[in-house]
């Protein structure tokens, strides 16, 4: 079986529109899911039997699990999608997936710790999964000139996404203590508002979305895992050709434990630090989505102008500050400064993080190429949060110490970007194969 190739037919408007609501569906699960509400409701109530040390470390390691699984896949099923032309009947699968498992989180309540870890390690796979899907089209509505625009769009309306997310959930939760509810009572309701504005918002993308590359007839009878194999093995024998790359990848996977340290545990910390109630917490994040949204859409103009390496590098500079204002934050004003400066610098690392990896990416080989971006980004996923939830339980529940252990990540992150060369990476992404 063979595959071809129709990526240079333009993509519509409509598409693009489609592409991009997709991060508008999908984001509500990272902000209700892994950032806002359920972590810290898994840490203060399901788990709060087991001690805020020991908790943690159990989200952490659900999350570790979660994006192990992402790690050991990522790549074989990009490359089988590509093989098959199924990127989009795989994507399909995974939204419905990732739906059904978050309106299951419903039924986890006080002390159900076994629960609540199946079906969040299953919801975020699912997640994950489609995640790397949605990016492996990027390439094939874009051109190198303006796909960190497009992604910086993706990116800004995803955070958008999550804001209605938040404004739904909060609405709700603000009701529900106005009678007298229990967080036990009322937090496993946001699940469901989750996967019903994930179903509803990912209908354009499947619906409007192309599926570009057709598959010819058997030529060899291989199976199609086999050809994932197949060409994942001939992507790593060719890893020399692509040093930009895997030396960016390489970048990417550290300072990405780092944002995902905040992404998975910033309301942890503000809940167990700063003190704050759920409602405050909402209303941090909610204004978090707002200054990324804002940075994702100025970054993505900015990177077409000077360079996606650039405003990843710019970015991390933001980020250090960030860490170094929320760990010297004793009052909530410093902690609101490092929030802000966290929300710009999260919404511009990941649309130039997620444009270069497309510009690094050969014509056809899109599920790919994403595959490994996702490798790295889950890898990055086990890495931050177990380090984190470890350091917690090694210093008996000091947040604030174990935060220290984020500005590693960036700095490490800058130091190997520096040797990336950004003109050299795309010139090859050309070549013919």
């Amino acid at each position: 079986m063979a595959s071809s190739s129709n990526i240079s037919e333009p993509a519509t408007r409509r598409e693009r529109f489609a592409w991009c609501m997709y991060d508008f569906a999908n984001s509500g699960f990272t902000t209700v899911i892994l950032t806002a509400i359920f972590n810290a409701f898994f840490v203060g109530v399901i788990a709060a039997g087991q001690g805020s040390g020991d908790a943690t470390l159990l989200w952490t390691l659900a999350m570790a699990v979660a994006n192990g699984l992402v790690l050991l896949t990522a790549p074989v099923i990009g490359a089988i999608a590509d093989y098959s032309g199924a990127k989009k009947r795989f994507l399909a699968g995974t939204t419905i997936g990732c739906v059904v498992f978050t309106a299951l989180l419903y039924f986890a309540g006080p002390g159900d710790i076994a629960l609540a870890m199946g079906l969040v390690i299953l919801a975020t796979f699912m997640f994950s999964s489609g995640e790397n899907l949605i990016a492996a089209f990027l390439p094939e509505i874009s051109t190198p000139e303006t796909m960190g625009r497009l992604s910086g769009y993706g990116w800004a309306l995803g955070y958008f996404g999550g804001l209605l997310s938040l404004v739904l959930c909060l609405a709700y939760v603000t009701y529900a203590e106005a009678q007298d509810m229990e967080a036990a009572d009322y937090v496993p309701v946001t699940n469901l508002i989750v996967a019903v504005l994930f179903g509803l918002a990912a209908l354009p993308t499947l619906l409007w979305l192309r599926e570009r590359v057709t598959v010819s007839a058997t030529v060899d009878g291989i199976s199609l895992i086999r050809a994932g194999f197949q060409r994942l093995g001939a992507t790593w024998r060719q890893a020399r050709q692509h040093t930009d790359l895997f030396r960016f990848l390489a970048s990417l996977t550290i300072y990405y434990a780092g944002i995902y340290i905040v992404i998975v545990l910033a309301a942890v910390y503000a809940q167990e630090v700063m003190g704050f109630q759920t409602q405050d917490t909402i209303i941090l994040i909610m204004v978090v989505n707002v200054t990324a949204a804002i940075g994702a859409f100025l970054f993505g103009y900015l990177q077409d102008r000077i360079g996606s390496k650039r405003c990843i590098a710019v970015t991390l500079l933001i980020w250090i500050a960030a860490i170094v204002c929320a760990y010297l934050a004793v009052d909530e004003f410093l902690f609101w400064v490092a929030a802000n400066l966290i929300g710009t610098a999260l919404g511009g690392a990941q649309s130039a993080g997620r444009a270069l990896v497309g510009q690094f990416t050969p014509e056809g080989r899109q599920g790919e190429f994403f595959g490994l971006w996702g490798l790295a980004t889950k890898l990055s996923a086990m890495i931050g949060p177990l380090t984190y939830g470890g350091l917690v339980y090694l210093l008996a529940g000091d947040h604030r110490a174990a935060l220290l252990s984020t500005l590693v990540f960036f700095v490490l992150g800058l130091a190997i970007l520096a040797a990336v060369n950004e003109k050299r990476g795309r010139e090859m992404a050309k070549a013919v194969y």
